[in-house]
C-alpha cells in the first residue's frame, strides 16, 4: 500500500469515526439512534440533571435522558427507555444522585402487578426529594446556630450565670455539710437495722411476719375459691330440681297448687268482704257488734260490783249458788 495522501486521510477519518461512536456511547448520545419508549415525568426542580444522564430501576441501567425542558411551572424531562421490564404506569420517578459529587440519575421504581406496561407518551408519577443544595444549606444554618450558642457562653457570661450558684453554696455550706452528714447517719443507721426504717428492712422477724400474712392471704383465697365451687354446685342442683329448694323452685305441680291456693284464699277473702257465710256477718254485720259492745259494758259493770261487795262476800254467795 502506498503511502499516499489518500492513504493517510482515509485512515484519519476512519479513526475520528470509531473515536466518535466512543464518545457518543460514554455520554449517552449514541442511545438516541436506538429504539425506545419515551416516557415524561414533571418535577419541581431539575437538581442539576443533565440530558444523556441515565435513567435506573433498581440499579440496572433502562434508558437515558432525552430532553429537559421548563412546561408549565415545571421541569418536564422526556426519557427514552431501552428496556420496559417492570416500568408500569404507577411506577414513581425520583431524581438521585450517586454520591456527593457524583452523576445525577432518575430513578423508576417497581409498579404494582396489575397495572399495565408504560408506552409512549407516558406521564410517570414523581417523587421529589431534598434538593441537596437545601440541605447542606440548613446544616450550615444549624451549625452557625451551634456556634452563636457557644460564642454567647463566654467567660464573662458563664461566670454570671454560675456566680450567684456559687455564692449559695458558699453561705449555705455549713448548712449543706450537716445535712449531708445526717444523710449519711441515718443510711448507716439504717443499715445496722437501727430505727423503725433499719428494723424493716433489716429484721427478718418483720419478713416472716409478712411471708406468713402472705401465706394467709394465699389460703384465705383458696377457701374463698373452694367455697364459690360449692355455691356453684349447689346452684347447679338447684337449677336440676334436686333437693327441697331446687323441687321448690323448679316443680309446676307446687306452682298450680300455690297458684289455686292464692285464688281459694282470694275468694274467701271477697265472700267475707261481702258479708258472705259466719265470719263474714261476724265481720261486717253492725248489730253484732252492738251486742259484743253491750255485752262487754254489762260485764265491766259486774265486775265493778264484784269489786265493792269485797272478797268474803262474794265466796259467800258462790257458796250460796253451790248448796
Amino acid at each position: 500500500m502506498k503511502n499516499t495522501l489518500e492513504t493517510r486521510l482515509g485512515m484519519f477519518f476512519a479513526l475520528a469515526l470509531v473515536v466518535a461512536v466512543l464518545v457518543m456511547e460514554m455520554v449517552g448520545s449514541f442511545q438516541f439512534f436506538k429504539r425506545g419508549v419515551r416516557v415524561t415525568a414533571r418535577f419541581d426542580s431539575a437538581q442539576e440533571l443533565n440530558e444523556g444522564d441515565p435513567v435506573k430501576m433498581a440499579g440496572v441501567t433502562v434508558g437515558r435522558v432525552e430532553k429537559i425542558r421548563i412546561a408549565d411551572d415545571k421541569v418536564e424531562v422526556t426519557m427514552k427507555l431501552q428496556r420496559t421490564d417492570g416500568v408500569k404506569t404507577d411506577s414513581q420517578a425520583s431524581i438521585k444522585f450517586s454520591g456527593l459529587m457524583g452523576q445525577n440519575f432518575v430513578l423508576l421504581g417497581f409498579g404494582s402487578p396489575t397495572a399495565s406496561t408504560v408506552d409512549s407518551d407516558t406521564v410517570l408519577k414523581t417523587f421529589e426529594n431534598p434538593d441537596l443544595g437545601e440541605v447542606m444549606a440548613k446544616l450550615d444554618s444549624v451549625a452557625k446556630g451551634i456556634k452563636n450558642l457557644t460564642d454567647s457562653f463566654s467567660g464573662d457570661q458563664i461566670q454570671n450565670v454560675l456566680g450567684p450558684l456559687t455564692d449559695i453554696l458558699k453561705e449555705n455550706g455549713p448548712r449543706i455539710s450537716a445535712i449531708l452528714a445526717n444523710a449519711k447517719t441515718v443510711s448507716t443507721q439504717v443499715a445496722e437495722g437501727k430505727g423503725s426504717v433499719g428494723k424493716l428492712i433489716m429484721d427478718d422477724a418483720f419478713h416472716s411476719a409478712a411471708l406468713g400474712t402472705v401465706t394467709n392471704l394465699n389460703q384465705t383465697a383458696t377457701d374463698v375459691q373452694s367455697a364459690l365451687a360449692d355455691v356453684k354446685r349447689i346452684l347447679g342442683k338447684i337449677e336440676q330440681g334436686e333437693g327441697t329448694i331446687g323441687k321448690l323452685t323448679t316443680d309446676e305441680t307446687l306452682y298450680r297448687e300455690g297458684t289455686a291456693a292464692l285464688t281459694n284464699l282470694r275468694e274467701i277473702l271477697q265472700k267475707i268482704n261481702q258479708g258472705q257465710g259466719s265470719v263474714g256477718k261476724l265481720v261486717n254485720d253492725e248489730s253484732f257488734y252492738r251486742n259484743v259492745k253491750l255485752s262487754l259494758q254489762k260485764l265491766d259493770k259486774a265486775t265493778e260490783s264484784l269489786e265493792d261487795q269485797g272478797p268474803l262476800t262474794v265466796l259467800g254467795m258462790a257458796i250460796g249458788k253451790l248448796f
